[in-house]
C-alpha cells in the first residue's frame, strides 16, 4: 500500500489513466476490425473515419505516430 498522500494520488492517476487508455485503444481495434470485416465497396467509406480515429489516438500519446501511420498505411492498401 502506498505511504505517502503523494502516490496514493499517482495511484489514482495511473488507475484513471490506464481506464482511458485501455477504452481508446479498444474502439481503435473496433474501427480497424469493423473496416477490415467491411466489404471492397464500403471500406471506400469507412476509411476516413478509420484515418480519423487513428489519429486521434495517437495525437492522445496512446499509440506512436510511426504506428499510426504503418496502421493507415496497411489500411490504404486494404481499399484497392
Amino acid at each position: 500500500m502506498p505511504v505517502t498522500k503523494s502516490v496514493e494520488k499517482n495511484v489514482r492517476q495511473n488507475a484513471r489513466r490506464r481506464a482511458v487508455n485501455r477504452a481508446r485503444k479498444s474502439r481503435l481495434k473496433t474501427e480497424i476490425a469493423k473496416f477490415s470485416s467491411a466489404p471492397k465497396k464500403e471500406r471506400k467509406k469507412l476509411y476516413p473515419s478509420v484515418q480519423a480515429v487513428i489519429d486521434k489516438t495517437a495525437r492522445e500519446g496512446v499509440i506512436h505516430r510511426n504506428k499510426a501511420s504503418r496502421l493507415k498505411s496497411r489500411l490504404a492498401k486494404q481499399l484497392d
